[in-house]
């Protein structure tokens, strides 16, 4: 298996981020929502690498096969562990996509490290640019709603991702956009990280205030979100996202979930490569699709 060395623990001991590299060409980065690992990529995997690009994902520390350290699971070191990765592979031109969490590391990352080897970024159902409710912030997220959480997942982690996982992909009495199967496999991807990494990583992402990080980004961008997206909801984030970047092109997906990247890989395949392969040609100002 394949790692990269992402500096060391509080005692010592070397942190290992595993990862995959699939096809050649144009280097993409696919980073991770949470609770999953890189294994959530399964569909992105299995088609971009077609198109003439390389494909790389990696499991953020204390997740998937990567080390599950104690600490570190603060933005600034997850920037890190990302460097670490482009470095080590010493990638060019990159194109990072950021899914859920994963859009926080691209954003801290551009700001921390000027945006180095990076030519484009995308966020998908990102994070950005801070999901809790504040003075300043009155379209974010009640606290109480992460407090719930971290007090689901240490009473019974295991039922919180089983709960979470239907959320996620807006499952219901009525709507199945994805299989039990599915959702089984998501319980095991998410349950083999850390528990100290699950809830550490809820405050992290939710905690964590991205809008001096996206003034830092001058790469074209792409930013899409689900209407529907019940997990990380657009009008917290894929709208004041699309309101920090007004150059970048924003797609909206009519009644998408949170975990649009199964129930509409299709269509997110396509427009990631038609953002990788073609970049970003001029367009208005917050050019929104609604498919």
């Amino acid at each position: 298996m394949s790692y990269i060395k992402a500096g060391t623990d509080a005692q010592g001991n070397d942190v290992k981020l595993f990862y995959t590299d699939q096809g050649t060409g144009s280097p993409v980065v696919l980073i991770h929502g949470w609770p999953l690992s890189h294994e959530m990529w399964d569909y992105q995997l299995a088609e971009l690498p077609k198109h003439n690009l390389r494909v790389i994902a990696y499991d953020r520390r204390g997740f998937g096969k990567s080390s599950q350290t104690w600490t570190g699971y603060d933005y600034d070191t997850l920037a890190a562990d990302l460097k670490a990765v482009l470095d080590e592979l010493d990638l060019q031109h990159v194109t990072l996509v950021g899914f859920s969490m994963g859009g926080g590391e691209v954003a801290r990352y551009m700001a921390n490290y000027g945006g180095a080897r990076v030519a484009r970024v995308a966020f998908v159902s990102a994070v950005t640019p801070y999901l809790l409710k504040t003075d300043d912030n009155p379209d974010g997220v009640d606290q109480d709603v992460f407090d719930t959480m971290v007090e689901n997942i240490d009473k019974d982690r295991a039922d919180f991702l089983q709960t979470f996982g239907k959320q996620f992909y807006g499952v219901n009495l009525i709507s199945h956009p994805v299989s039990q199967a599915h959702l089984d496999g998501d319980f095991a991807r998410a349950y083999v990280a850390s528990h100290k990494a699950t809830v550490d990583c809820v405050r992290s992402f939710s905690e964590t205030d991205f809008r001096n990080d996206l003034t830092q980004i001058t790469v074209p961008t792409l930013i899409i979100h689900g209407d529907s997206d019940k997990t990380v909801p657009i009008e917290s984030s894929g709208e004041l996202t699309s309101n920090a970047l007004p150059n970048a092109t924003y797609i909206v997906y009519d009644g998408a979930p949170h975990g649009l990247f199964v129930t509409e890989k299709d269509r997110l395949n396509q427009d990631l490569l038609t953002f990788v392969q073609e970049g970003v040609t001029t367009r208005e100002p917050l050019s929104t699709t609604t498919y």
